[in-house]
């Protein structure tokens, strides 16, 4: 299957929790404020989870880049999706591919570069970011 359509099964998928549901055709994506050619969708924040988490998809366009940047109180986690790329982890630099997942402890320095084929993420806070 085709790495992107793969990526768009995902984005057009289902939260499915015990007592409700969310799709995630009904979230749009938002430009992310600060770095340009990334975009997310919202699929978890903290309204739904008590404070406790959130979930995103994070689409990076080709060439583009999350510059080098610090979640002060946050884990974070990524899934890649589909797509490549490089991600720099506390001055480590790691290969970007489907099936990697990557952990950046609260203070790490990371960066995303995406690949000639951009990059899809689903990146995971804890606590949430919004």
């Amino acid at each position: 299957m085709n790495q992107n359509r793969i990526f768009e099964n995902f984005s057009n998928g289902q939260m499915r929790l015990p007592d409700k549901e969310k799709s995630f055709k009904e979230i749009i994506w938002s430009k992310h404020p600060t770095f340009e050619g990334v975009e997310l969708k919202h699929i978890l924040t903290s309204k739904d989870t008590e404070g406790l988490f959130s979930y995103h998809l994070v689409r990076i366009a080709p060439g583009r880049s999350i510059s080098r940047h610090i979640h002060g109180t946050q884990l974070e986690t990524h899934e890649v999706i589909s797509g490549s790329g490089i991600c720099i982890n506390d001055g480590k630099k790691l290969v970007y591919e489907s099936g990697t997942i990557s952990i950046f402890p609260a203070g790490v320095p990371h960066e995303v570069n995406a690949g000639e084929e951009g990059l899809f993420i689903f990146a995971k806070f804890f606590p949430p970011l919004c």
